[in-house]
């Protein structure tokens, strides 16, 4: 038997070397970008591969002793590109139908696969094309080979392996925060919302909140907010004095949260928190000299080009208001006309468009709105699947803007099945589906796409790289109290510049659920701070899905330590830049810079309910850097043109080498 095994092995050495030898031949490991052909299209494929064997999809079984029979039953079909896909939509492989299965638990097997994509990765060349459909049958070969060792394998097909690492920040913040917010102070608002009873933090020196109508406490002693120092992971309790539930937000062109709408006696405020230093003692402040027009209940706030607020939506408020105030709130009619049953029109999507205008979306329709003459510009076709917005639970996000910054592209992922909120269905599966658009396009379609696994409630995170990081929620269910069930913990890692079919990649799953009311943050040092999610009316500790307090930190694979050669540190860079502006960047990185140093502009959003509202990125415009004596890196930067490609404010900047971004330095932008 030892020498069958040994017999196969040398067979499968002279397979992979003769491929190996085809591929290079074709030009496959040349240069093209980043990484060469071969490696970038061999990494896709595996992340599309096993996401099946990490989600269940797949029928695994392992029985005696080896060698071991692996059936794998794909739900969809895995595209190549665009001429060369699997077709049938439900191919059932098993490993019978390869001749070299029998050596897939072999540990000389893996190292040879290993060896090759080793060699693979030091092929260093000039760019070519790799388009050949017998050479990627070559290639398909190898990666099945490869992922087949990986779903066979004991040690790396367990969870942490899959990329990106989790960490505890904290293990009781005292509040459970539904809306969070990073200020440029790097601390992070943290607001919950009153009406509760008690939270587990008190607001401390004689304090009391006193409200005869308090549907819990009359005289509420607790914080229902706080400020987190990321510095020192200590927390100090906020001050808010009216009903914060299901609320709105923005960050202000000074850096300034503001906050708007709520429930009760909150249904008309406008709150402001002006942050300061981490040991600083700023705190809330509700407006007294003016409110909201309409009360706002799971309203949207998006700042615009000149530093104003647009406030639109909320639950019976088919309107839209500014603040600063202008002349009262006007109607608008596609929320109401988007209404359903189960209402669906709840907390739009809001992306200002770098045009000037608004992509609005709500339920399963999405309009370009000129709110200078409060005109419907495009109407755009509806999206497939069924209602995205509150209570359906979806998400959204603009991909980063770049170039000419004239095209806008907006992703919409996720939802529960329509009905799911009126029967209170707990166990019906989420939407897996995601809708791509060009907003910007002279004839614009939805592009369907979908995710490893369906979900409602998750978050759509902008990371500094460009790519889109989702995470937080549930596979069944809708959004509301108590009503959806089967947490989805495994985050998923959308990459916008792959070809449909390889941009979904899955990663390292989290412990604790992140149900409704969970929030999702970039930090400064790319990290993606997670807190909240309190499915219940009050605090409730002892359910399915308890209060949540524990704030946690995901650090996608760009943060890991093989990687850290590659991460720049920001030397010089302006506090203040204009519109338009030059200006330079200096930086240092441990390894030789390859290829262009991107220098990205990330805002902080008000993050609530699934969606990051205002959350931005845009790439500026660089010139290649060369190290000068003292091996700094000098990366001349123009600041975007206008206010509709980024509104004035606080910007985390970021220099980005290879996929790896520094940490932050915040970034004044102004007119």
């Amino acid at each position: 038997m030892k020498d069958q095994y040994m017999k196969r092995e040398e067979t499968l050495r002279w397979q992979v070397d003769g491929s190996f030898e085809k591929l290079q031949n074709s030009g496959a490991f040349e240069r093209d970008g980043e990484t060469s052909v071969f490696i970038r299209t061999s990494k896709a494929i595996v992340d599309t591969l096993a996401k099946h064997w990490t989600t269940t999809r797949a029928d695994t079984s392992f029985t005696g002793d080896p060698p071991y029979t692996v059936a794998v039953e794909f739900q969809r079909p895995i595209t190549l590109n665009s001429s060369h896909a699997f077709d049938d939509q439900r191919s059932t492989f098993h490993s019978a139908d390869f001749s070299l299965a029998d050596t897939l638990q072999s540990p000389l097997l893996y190292f040879v696969v290993l060896k090759l994509l080793l060699k693979c990765s030091n092929e260093i060349h000039h760019s070519s094309v790799f388009t050949s459909p017998v050479l990627l049958m070559d290639c398909l070969h190898l990666f099945l080979l490869f992922t087949f060792t990986f779903a066979c394998s004991s040690t790396i097909s367990t969870r942490a392996d899959l990329p990106g690492t989790w960490e505890l920040v904290l293990a009781d913040a005292g509040i459970s925060s539904m809306h969070t917010a990073v200020t440029r102070f790097n601390t992070v608002v943290l607001l919950d919302r009153t009406n509760i009873g008690p939270s587990r933090k008190m607001l401390g020196r004689g304090r009391c909140r006193l409200d005869r109508n308090d549907r819990a406490l009359k005289r509420d002693c607790y914080a229902h907010s706080a400020i987190l120092d990321l510095q020192t992971n200590q927390i100090r309790p906020l001050m808010i004095l009216t009903d914060t539930w299901c609320s709105s937000g923005q960050i202000l062109a000074d850096g300034t949260v503001l906050q708007t709408g709520g429930d009760l006696d909150g249904y008309k405020k406008i709150r402001k928190f002006s942050p300061c230093e981490a040991n600083g003692l700023c705190d809330w402040v509700e407006l007294d000299d003016v409110e909201l027009v309409n009360g706002r209940w799971y309203g949207t706030d998006q700042i615009l080009p000149d530093g104003s607020v647009i406030i639109l939506g909320g639950k019976g408020a088919n309107t839209v208001e500014y603040y600063p105030p202008r002349n009262g709130a006007v109607s608008f009619p596609f929320l109401a006309d988007v209404e359903d049953k189960q209402m669906d029109n709840l907390y739009p999507y809001v992306h200002l468009l770098p045009n000037g205008h608004l992509f609005i979306f709500a339920n399963d329709k999405a309009v370009m709105y000129d709110y200078e003459t409060n005109k419907i510009a495009r109407e755009y076709p509806p999206l497939d699947g069924g209602p995205r917005n509150y209570p359906s639970a979806g998400s959204s996000a603009m991909l980063a803007l770049e170039g000419d910054f004239a095209t806008a592209v907006i992703v919409v992922c996720g939802g529960a099945q329509f009905g799911a909120f009126i029967q209170r269905s707990t166990d019906t599966p989420a939407h897996g589906s995601c809708g791509r658009i060009i907003a910007t396009s002279a004839d614009p379609t939805w592009e369907m796409e979908d995710m490893p696994f369906g979900r409602i409630m998750g978050d759509m995170v902008m990371l500094p790289t460009g790519d889109v990081l989702i995470i937080n929620g549930a596979q069944a269910g809708t959004q509301g109290f108590e009503m959806a069930s089967n947490p989805c913990l495994f985050p998923v890692l959308y990459r916008p510049t792959q070809p449909a079919g390889l941009r979904f990649m899955t990663l390292n799953p989290g412990t604790i659920p992140r149900m409704y009311h969970s929030t999702a943050n970039l930090l400064p040092d790319g990290r993606v701070l997670i807190a909240g999610s309190n499915p219940h009316y009050f605090y409730k500790f002892n359910a399915e899905f308890p209060t949540e307090l524990r704030i946690e930190a995901f650090s996608p694979e760009y943060l890991s330590s093989d990687r850290a050669n590659l991460r720049p540190v920001i030397e010089e860079i302006p506090e203040t830049v204009r519109y338009g502006e030059a200006f330079d960047v200096f930086v240092t990185v441990p390894l030789p810079v390859v290829g262009i140093l991107e220098v990205n502009l990330g805002n902080a959003p008000f993050a609530t309910h699934s969606f990051q509202q205002g959350q931005r990125l845009v790439k500026i415009t660089v010139t290649p850097s060369v190290p000068d004596a003292n091996g700094r890196y000098r990366v001349g930067c123009t600041a975007p043109p206008n206010g509709a490609v980024a509104p004035p404010g606080y910007y985390m900047a970021f220099v980005v080498n290879q996929g790896v971004p520094s940490v932050a330095r915040w970034v004044h932008l102004i007119a």
